[in-house]
């Protein structure tokens, strides 16, 4: 058995079971350490039994006994079909639990996630945890600062920029900059998924051609907008002439009004003199500029005037000449008046004819365009109604295509930490060496099944030659009975060997019956050796103590109660 509490207690290691070291069978568990284990494994296998197990025994044995009991219904709702109360736990036997504990071994799920996910003590989870960080840094070469590559942005934020409470002058500002950047955020994310959901696919573009279309119908729409505010119409025309004007009528007063006088108050003669050069030379420049900038400015305006006039004559002397060439035709059909008459009639009723045969020409033409149309419409509205229903299916795609990146995201993450388990798991406990084991232990059984089954074939032969030989015995004394009793009415002598031969034969009997009961008394002194043995490693004798230990403690308890219950 050793090697199976060996599998036991690994297997219990890997959910999380903290074992000592110095434990190495199950006989050495303490009640608190089966208790655990239990719980663990449940957790394991079946969350939601497990709520409300803990994994420690209270101190009042009330208490207990109520954790004995909900374990119980717990291993049984699991599905175990031995014995078990609340002695099994507080009271343990080495067979019980180690046939309990390989039960919930054997129920523990192999391929889960969850498995990976149960730590293996607090010590060894962080031992792992330093080991995986030390390799992590001493995987990556050291480098002097100024050879070391640009940072990218994640870089650049943990290790360059500074924390966020020291990015802001104001530390009451820290919260809300915080909220209005992950507000912001969230917000351009839930209307893009708007937007996405309700306009995105019903366009049937990628979400890269959408954008790319929304940007350029967005950059005409601006082109759009500049060249209409830079074409100016002739009211616009109008108004700009007319305020340049208003400017050039008040620079030019402002021209007349500038005086010497009014410029310079205080000063010598010549102070005045160059104050008053000067003055007049800026402002004589200021207003050939000025006067340039708005005779360009006129120009410009009045050819975009002309443009536009022209544009407008061009199209009045068109409608013009239409007229004209209409009212030159009827002019020209004046001398001849009747058979110009005569013959519009007959164009008249020709051409009513012609229309008459074209609409029924339309008519016979219109008829199947018709139900060419309808039957498209048809099809346009079954092909809307599947285009409905293929983009609830696309919708769903995206939801399970979500869900499934999701869950591969979980099963990699899984997937490594099993990895990096594996790679610090010891080597000498390897896979190979359990099973390996495994194999000799039933190959141990196998020849041990030979040779019960070839002790049973011998015992049944030997029952077979026993019932043979006494079926012969009765054969052979009752015709030698028969034989003796004959000459026994005869001769006295044969009379006396009779009774010896009856004699013998009871004794016979009695000594096979003797050798019968000493065989069943082995057996039973066998069986009681055995028992008397189970009783030893269940170690009655420690759980009988502890019962009394547990009675006393109990009556103590109710003493008190019973204390607190008058008091009150």
């Amino acid at each position: 058995m050793e090697e199976v509490d060996k599998i036991l207690i690994h297997a219990l290691k890997q959910v999380g079971t903290e074992v000592p070291e110095e434990i190495n069978s199950v006989k050495q568990f303490s009640s608190e350490l089966i208790v655990e284990a239990v719980v663990r494994c449940i957790r394991v296998i079946d969350p939601g039994l497990s709520s409300t197990l803990a994994t420690s025994l209270p101190p009042g044995m009330s208490a207990r006994f109520r954790v004995g009991m909900s374990l119980a219904q717990a291993c049984q709702d699991i599905g175990y079909k031995g014995e078990l109360g609340y002695q099994t736990f507080l009271y343990s036997s080495e067979p019980e639990i180690r046939s309990l504990l390989m039960f919930l071994v054997e129920k523990l799920p192999r391929e889960s996630a969850e498995t990976s996910d149960q730590p293996t003590g607090k010590s060894v989870v962080l031992e792992r945890t330093i080991a995986a960080a030390i390799k992590a840094h001493l995987a990556v070469p050291w480098l002097p600062p100024k050879c070391r590559l640009p940072l990218n942005l994640k870089d650049y934020q943990r290790d360059v920029l500074s924390p966020v409470t020291a990015q802001i002058s104001s530390q009451a500002s820290v919260v809300a900059s915080i909220l209005e950047q992950h507000t912001a955020e969230i917000s351009a994310a839930q209307e893009w998924d708007n937007e996405w959901n309700n306009q995105g696919l019903l366009s049937r573009f990628t979400p890269q051609e959408y954008c790319l279309r929304k940007f350029t119908r967005l950059h005409k729409r601006i082109e759009d907008q500049l060249r209409s505010a830079a074409l100016p119409s002739s009211h616009s025309a109008f108004g700009v002439s007319r305020s340049t004007s208003d400017l050039c009528e008040l620079l030019q007063a402002f021209k007349g009004s500038v005086q010497p006088g009014h410029i310079l108050t205080k000063g010598t003669h010549f102070t005045h003199t160059q104050k008053f050069n000067f003055t007049q030379v800026e402002t004589s420049a200021l207003f050939k500029t000025t006067m340039h900038i708005i005779i360009s400015f006129l120009f410009i305006c009045g050819v975009v005037q002309v443009l536009d006039e022209l544009k407008q004559r061009e199209l009045r002397n068109s409608e013009k000449e239409e007229k004209i060439q209409v009212k030159k035709k009827t002019i020209d059909l004046l001398p001849d008046a009747d058979n110009n008459l005569l013959k519009l009639q007959a164009l008249v009723e020709a051409s009513a004819k012609r229309v008459v045969n074209l609409a029924s020409q339309w008519e016979k033409h219109r008829a199947p365009l018709v139900d060419e149309y309808r039957r498209l419409k048809d099809i346009c509205s079954s092909k809307d109604v599947e285009s409905s229903k293929k983009l609830s299916e696309i919708k769903s795609l995206h939801e399970k295509i979500r869900v499934s990146t999701e869950e591969a995201k979980k099963k990699e993450d899984a997937y490594k930490q099993l990895v990096t388990e594996l790679e610090n798991l010891p080597q000498d406990a390897s896979r190979s060496a359990y099973t390996q084991r495994i194999l000799e232990i039933v190959s141990n059984i196998k020849k041990q099944k030979e040779e019960i089954t070839k002790i049973l074939s011998d015992t049944k032969e030997l029952q077979k030659e026993i019932n043979n030989l006494t079926g012969k015995l009765d054969r052979t004394f009752a015709v030698t009975d028969e034989l003796v009793f004959k000459d026994a009415k005869k001769d006295e002598t044969v009379r006396k060997s009779y009774k010896y031969l009856a004699a013998l034969h009871e004794n016979c009997n009695q000594l096979i019956q003797t050798i019968e009961d000493t065989g069943t008394i082995l057996r039973e002194i066998r069986d009681l050796e055995e028992q008397i043995e189970t009783e030893n490693g269940n170690k009655t004798v420690a759980n009988l103590e502890r019962i009394l230990e547990d009675y006393k403690a109990i009556r103590q308890e109710n003493a008190s109660l019973a204390a607190k219950v008058r008091e009150g």
